[in-house]
């Protein structure tokens, strides 16, 4: 297959490339410089490299991702213009060609509220900032406009390239002995690597619609997270656990309740992605 990669320069877009080719397809990846640069803001830009392209599929991976950032009022525009219109013109070229096309989307388009996990195809939306809203939208356009469509949400990324919370926290452990970390946002971390096996796994078919995509072992709050961090990295700091409201540093709400129920994967023949704390073990190797 030849396949289409946007945002390939960032955190899972680099790590979807790698697999797609590792697999023998063709896989082109675009994003703002690179080999093949693409503004996907600018529709005619976007029309014009993907006919010239002719892709069997596209992996849209390319976003706005700076969650607080996205709060400031010179940037909500620019936000919506590449989460949501962005992601319209990909669609719009997809619809043209008659490709399918993967769209990486997020917990963020849910409200947050409750405990119970969010199922793949629950519509009851009502994002709590920006870049919620706006990831929102993109999804929105890739429903009303395409048949032959993915639309994976994901949580709590980290991989090898990029900035992530494992990083951050091992940053931090070099400065800091003791560590505030929110105990009252939960969910579960997703691996890049095992996401881009996934997302290759899925592109590979036509078992199109919404699924939920992080990896096994159940649902932990971001306390739980830095302190598996430490553990595995032999770090010594004291963890100490804090509500959203104690902790109080970011600009955008934060979902509490980013459970996402991910039995649809195995429930259409897709191999789950192994345990979070497997992960982070392979994550930290990797590093080293």
């Amino acid at each position: 297959m030849k396949i289409f990669v946007t945002g390939a320069g960032g955190q899972l877009g680099h790590d979807v490339t790698e697999e797609l080719r590792g697999r023998g397809h063709i896989a082109i990846g675009s994003d703002l410089g690179g080999d093949c640069p693409l503004d996907i803001t600018d529709a005619q830009a976007v029309e014009r490299v993907l006919t010239q392209t002719r892709p069997d599929a596209v992996i849209h991976c390319a976003a706005w991702t700076a969650v607080d950032a996205a709060e400031d009022e010179a940037n909500r525009q620019k936000v919506r213009l590449i989460n949501g219109g962005g992601t319209r013109n990909i669609a719009q070229a997809c619809k043209k060609l008659n490709c399918k096309m993967m769209y990486i989307s997020t917990d963020y388009v849910f409200d947050g509220q409750g405990e119970s996990p969010w199922q793949p195809d629950c519509q009851a939306y009502a994002p709590l900032n920006v870049y919620g809203q706006s990831k929102l939208e993109g999804e929105k356009a890739v429903f009303e406009l395409l048949d032959q469509y993915f639309i994976v949400r994901i949580a709590w990324v980290f991989g090898k390239n990029g900035s992530n919370f494992v990083k951050t926290m091992l940053r931090l452990s070099e400065t800091h002995d003791t560590l505030r970390v929110v105990n009252d946002q939960v969910g579960t971390p997703t691996y890049t690597p095992d996401l881009s096996r996934l997302l290759a796994d899925m592109i590979e078919t036509d078992r199109y619609g919404y699924y939920h995509a992080t990896n096994a072992g159940g649902y932990i709050s971001w306390y739980d997270f830095a302190c598996e961090i430490f553990r595995q990295a032999g770090k010594t700091v004291r963890v100490i656990p804090v509500t959203t409201a104690e902790y109080g540093l970011s600009k955008a709400a934060r979902p509490m309740n980013s459970r996402l129920d991910k039995r649809k994967l195995a429930e259409n023949g897709f191999a789950p992605l192994p345990h979070w704390q497997d992960a982070l073990a392979r994550y930290l190797a990797e590093m080293k």
